[in-house]
């Protein structure tokens, strides 16, 4: 009965407008005191310092840094500029341009919204006014700036590691997967009707694209530097996350000469208030998850839903499916850190690797951001494109979240395909 009236406060609390890392900590607190009286004056804080005191952590601020230095920078307009020159030929380029861009441009920043905004802004006015149909051209650029949660520096790959102990270098390969999708079903969605993205009749010169790479090189070689390091054994991801943040601020300040001073302290106190609020959320979580297992709610769950006799894939798309449906009303990092402990356990026990379970949770949360009705992605959009309405950007995600959600069961029923890249390394 205790974890079920902790339950209640949690949810309560989250309802009357608590800030999230506060109703999770109360609630986790009041269910340790319950158990084990003033003790829980005691656990709590250990807790807390002992998630927060993690190496792999450090990573966290300074890739929000690296992105935040990159946002002052027009390497987003660049990215698409140069995507735009070696794919023209292709009929739906500046859609497919679009999701490049937003894949490159996640992995120097690691930041969905991020994503968004520097594309968005960028490759949507000039759909439009190539004739793209609206639905294409915002449905395109929101699904694919969600792309920054599955390709390094993501941040939920980082917290799931630091929550699961699972490498963080391992976690990548959903990314690639997904933008390949998104990709191909923009290329047959333009084949089947022509009318949605006609076809450009510029031509660049082979001059003219080999130029579009001198404004990218250096986010190019930022990326090689921090995914070479990791993956080369040099340096572990928070180590490489100071390469990136170092990195960043030299193409922001010597190449591109865009940070002043009053846009650094700015850009100081944005990644700190960010950075602040996430480790408070994953620390107050860790409350709360020390206080389900201590009243072993994880166990009892893995016991209930093994004891069904329902398969293991059964079950995990019901587990897929209730995590969807959370991360329309709960970001991203909250659900990783409150649900990893208690279904971490579950996955293990039905025979599935960790490693697996962090790619297609973050597979589901990527979704979650272009679901309404808190799909910040779509917001954001609707943020650096006024000309689009809300009802808009979210009837033309919808065709991108069916995609996703095929690849999101591509992962599931077929567990090697995320193992295989990793298994290489």
């Amino acid at each position: 009965m205790d974890p079920v009236i902790v339950l209640i406060a949690l949810v309560a609390l989250i309802a009357i407008g608590f800030p999230i890392f506060l109703a999770l900590g109360l609630s986790g607190l009041l269910g340790l005191y319950m158990a084990r009286g003033s003790l829980a004056f005691f656990f709590a804080p250990s807790s807390l310092f002992g998630q927060l005191n993690a190496f792999e952590l450090i990573a966290l601020p300074l890739f929000i840094l690296m992105g935040n230095f990159l946002g002052a920078t027009p390497v987003g307009s660049s990215l698409f500029t140069a995507a735009v020159r070696w794919f023209n030929w292709l009929r739906g380029s500046l859609a497919i341009s679009s999701v490049g861009a937003s894949a490159m441009f996640g992995a120097v920043s690691g930041v969905s919204l991020a994503g968004v905004a520097a594309v968005g802004s960028i490759a949507v006015p000039q759909m439009l006014e190539r004739g793209y149909s609206r639905s294409l051209a915002a449905g395109s650029v929101v699904s694919a700036g969600a792309l920054a949660m599955l390709i390094p520096p993501s941040v939920p790959f980082i917290i799931y590691g630091a929550v699961s102990s699972v490498s963080v270098a391992d976690l990548f390969i959903g990314g690639i997967v997904l933008a390949l999708a998104l990709s191909l079903f923009i290329y047959i969605r333009v084949s089947l009707n022509p009318a949605e993205a006609p076809a450009s009749e510029e031509r660049f010169t082979w001059g003219q694209r080999w130029s579009s790479l001198a404004n990218i090189w250096h986010a190019a070689l930022l990326v090689v530097a921090v995914l070479g390091s990791i993956y080369s054994g040099l340096a572990t991801p928070s180590e490489a996350a100071g390469i990136g943040a170092a990195g960043a601020f030299l193409i922001a300040t010597v190449i591109f000469r865009s940070l002043s001073w009053k846009k650094f302290l700015e850009i100081l106190a944005t990644t700190a208030r960010i950075s602040g609020a996430i480790l408070l959320i994953i620390g107050c979580a860790k409350i709360f998850g020390d206080y389900l297992n201590m009243v072993r709610v994880p166990q009892l769950l893995t016991e209930a839903l093994t004891a069904t006799g329902l398969p293991g894939w059964a079950i995990l798309v019901a587990v897929m499916l209730m995590l969807i449906l959370l991360g329309m009303i709960v970001d991203a990092v909250s659900l990783i850190v409150v649900t990893t402990p208690v279904l971490l356990p579950l996955v293990t026990a039905l025979g599935y690797d960790p490693l697996w379970f962090g790619i297609v949770m973050v597979l589901n949360l990527e979704i979650a951001v272009i679901t309404p009705p808190v799909g910040l992605n779509l917001y954001a959009l609707r943020g650096v494109c006024p000309e689009l309405s809300v009802e808009e950007i979210i009837s033309s995600a919808l065709p991108f979240v069916a995609v996703q959600f095929l690849v999101l069961m591509l992962f599931v029923l077929f567990p090697g395909i995320s193992l295989w890249l990793p298994g290489l390394m």
